[in-house]
Parts: C-alpha cells; structure tokens; sequence
C-alpha cells in the first residue's frame, strides 16, 4: 500500500542555487533523507522507487505461488478422491473375497454333512442287505426242508 502525501519545501539549513535542475535534485535528496521520494509522476511517495519496484514484484511472485498452491491443491484433492475412491474399491473386493470364502467354507461344510449322511446311509443298507441275505439263506433250508419233507411223503405213497 503506498500512500500519496504532499508536502511543501520550505528553506531551511540547506542553501540552494537558483539553477532550476539543482534545486529540484537538492529537493529530492532532502526529501529522501527524510524517507520521502518522488515517483515517475512526480508524485510525493513515502516509499524508495526502488523498494515500490521490488514490492510490486515480490506481489505478483506471491499471486503466481497462491495460484501454483491453488492448482496444486486441486491436483492433491483429485488424487486424494481418487485414492479414496480406489480404497472403496478393495474394501468391496475384499469384502466379496470374505464372502466367496465364508460360502466355500460353508458349502464345504455341508457336503462333508452330507458325506456322512450318505455313509451312514450305506451302512444301513448294508446291515439290511446283511439281514435279508440271512433270511434269504434261512428260507432257502426251509424250502429245502419243505422240498424234502414232500419228497418223502410223495416216496410214502
């Protein structure tokens, strides 16, 4: 912020010759000491031109950093969305990959269930088979019997 002051030169300790440029260069040199300095306008500036320069730079060297922070903030926010976005992705593959493996486990569980309803399920069958093959074999020596037992009465005859 530059502020416009205007002053008035009067005589003081400082002699001066009646050259025009000379009194205008002794002006100015009186007025710096004092911190005050004229602009290319010729106006009355509190600060050196040099350090208004300078200033003037280093704004527009600061406008261009918060323009680059600005820009490089939004590339940050894009990359944070997108890593965020990813991480989504692998929570729900991985929540998929649990329940695929939880289904396989469960899966898994019921066939071996039914693994061993089937076995006991042979073995009862084979325990029937073992019963209806000693009938079978006990009704066999009946018939024989009963064969033999009319064979006799029909040789009595």
């Amino acid at each position: 912020m530059t502020y416009l002051l205007t002053a008035t030169v009067t005589p003081s300790k400082h002699s001066f010759s009646r050259e025009p440029g000379r009194e205008t260069a002794m002006a100015k040199d009186i007025l710096g000491e004092a911190g005050l300095h004229f602009d290319e306008l010729n106006k009355l500036r509190v600060l050196d031109p040099e350090v208004t320069q300078q200033t003037i730079e280093l704004k527009e060297e600061c406008k261009d950093f918060v323009d680059k922070i600005a820009q490089f903030q939004k590339i940050v926010g894009g990359l944070i969305e997108l890593v965020d976005q990813l991480a989504k992705e692998a929570e729900n593959e991985k929540m998929k990959a649990i329940g695929a493996r939880n289904l396989l486990k469960s899966i898994a569980k019921q066939r071996e269930a039914q693994q061993q309803q089937l076995q006991a399920l042979i073995a009862e069958k084979r325990m029937q088979l073992e019963r209806y093959r000693v009938e079978y074999e006990a009704l066999c020596k009946v018939e024989a019997e009963q064969n033999e037992f009319i064979d006799q009465f029909i040789f009595q005859k």
